[in-house]
C-alpha cells in the first residue's frame, strides 16, 4: 500500500471508528449515522493531516537517529496542542451552527479521544519510518562491508604494484651496509605500513591519531625516494584527535598527490594537513606531472568518497580545484564498532 492509499483507507477508517466510544450504536441506523460520520471525517481529516505535517517537519529538523527522542517530545508537545487547538475551533464552530454551546468538560473529552485516534497514527508514521531506518542500515552496512574490502584490495595492489616494490628494492640495495641505520629505519617503516593496513582492514573507522601515524610513516618512506623534494606540513588541532576516519583514506590523498604531481629540486612539491575539530583537509601544489606516469583506474577518491557516504558522513567528501592548489576535505566521523 503506497502512502496516498493508506492516507484515504486510514482517514476513512479512523474516522469510522472514532465514533464508537462517542455512542454512535445507540442511535438508531439512518440519517444521524451519516451526519455523525461527516463530522467526525471533518475532525479525522483536520487532526491527521495537521498531525502527519507536524511529523514529517519535524522530521526534517532532526533527521539523524540520535535526534529522535528530542523530536519525539517536540512532537508530543506540538500534538496536543494542534489537537486541542482544532476540537475546540471545530467543536465551536459545529455548535454555533447547531444552537449549542461546547462545554469545557465535554471539550477536554473530545480532546482526549481525539489524542488517542492522534497517537496511534503518528505510531503507525513513526514506526514506519523507523522501520525503513532499519532496512536502510542493513542495505548501508553491506555496501560498506563491499566498499571497505575493496578498499583494502586496492590499498594492498598499491602496495604490491611492481613500480613500488621495484623503488623499495632499490632503495634498500643502496642502502643496506653493515650498521646501516637507514636501511633498518626503511624495512621497519615498510612493516609498519603492512601492518596498518591488516590491522584496519576490519575497523570501518580509526581515530585520526592512528591515521596520521601511518601517514607520517608513509611519508617517510617516500621521502627516501624523493628526499626535499616533497615537503609536507601538520597543523592539526588537538579536538580533531579524538575524531575518526575511513582507514587508509588520508595515505589515499597523500598518495595520489605524490603521484600525480612533480616533485623535483626545481618544483618541489608542497602537501599540507589540517584539521579542526570537524573535517581534515589535505592540500597540494597542483603541478601535474607530463612523464612517467601510469594511467591511473581513478577508483582512488572515487572509493573514498563512497565509503563517507556509506559511514553517514556529515556532509560529503569536498573536492577543490584552482590554478596551482588541489584539495580535499574529509569530515571528521564519530566512531563505529566493526560490523558483524
Amino acid at each position: 500500500m503506497n502512502n496516498r492509499q493508506f492516507l484515504r483507507v486510514g482517514i476513512l477508517l479512523v474516522a469510522a471508528l472514532e465514533l464508537v466510544p462517542r455512542g454512535i450504536f445507540e442511535v438508531p441506523p439512518g440519517r444521524h449515522w451519516l451526519v455523525a460520520y461527516g463530522i467526525s471525517l471533518t475532525f479525522t481529516l483536520a487532526l491527521w493531516l495537521g498531525n502527519v505535517a507536524l511529523w514529517r517537519r519535524l522530521l526534517l529538523r532532526w533527521p539523524q537517529a540520535r535526534d529522535t527522542a528530542h523530536r519525539l517530545w517536540w512532537l508530543a508537545a506540538g500534538s496536543v496542542g494542534y489537537t486541542l487547538l482544532v476540537t475546540l475551533a471545530l467543536g465551536a464552530g459545529l455548535g454555533a451552527l447547531q444552537g449549542y454551546h461546547l462545554q469545557l468538560p465535554q471539550a477536554l473529552r473530545e480532546t482526549g479521544l481525539n489524542l488517542v485516534s492522534t497517537l496511534i497514527v503518528l505510531l503507525v508514521y513513526e514506526s514506519r519510518h523507523l522501520f525503513e531506518q532499519w532496512e536502510a542500515n542493513l542495505r548501508r552496512a553491506d555496501q560498506l562491508t563491499q566498499a571497505r574490502t575493496q578498499a583494502q584490495l586496492d590499498a594492498l595492489a598499491r602496495q604490491l604494484d611492481p613500480h613500488f616494490l621495484f623503488n623499495s628494492l632499490n632503495t634498500l640495495a643502496a642502502l643496506i651496509e653493515p650498521a646501516n641505520e637507514p636501511a633498518q629505519h626503511y624495512v621497519e617503516g615498510l612493516a609498519d605500513v603492512y601492518r596498518y593496513v591488516l590491522l584496519s582492514r576490519e575497523r570501518p573507522t580509526v581515530p585520526l591519531a592512528e591515521e596520521l601515524a601511518f601517514v607520517q610513516t608513509y611519508v617517510a618512506l617516500q621521502k627516501v625516494r624523493f628526499r626535499d623534494n616533497v615537503r609536507v606540513s601538520y597543523d592539526i588541532a588537538d579536538a580533531a584527535l579524538a575524531g575518526h576516519v575511513a582507514p587508509l583514506s588520508v595515505q589515499v590523498l597523500v598518495e595520489n598527490a605524490l603521484k600525480h604531481n612533480e616533485a623535483s629540486q626545481a618544483r618541489p612539491l608542497h602537501l599540507r594537513l589540517v584539521a579542526d575539530a570537524a573535517s581534515l583537509r589535505v592540500e597540494n601544489d597542483w603541478q601535474p606531472r607530463t612523464a612517467g606516469l601510469a594511467p591511473g583506474t581513478g577508483t582512488g577518491l572515487a572509493n573514498v568518497r563512497q565509503r563517507y557516504a556509506l559511514l553517514g558522513a556529515a556532509y560529503p567528501v569536498r573536492v577543490e580545484q584552482t590554478a596551482d592548489k588541489f584539495a580535499v576535505t574529509l569530515p571528521l566521523l564519530s566512531a563505529r564498532l566493526p560490523h558483524a
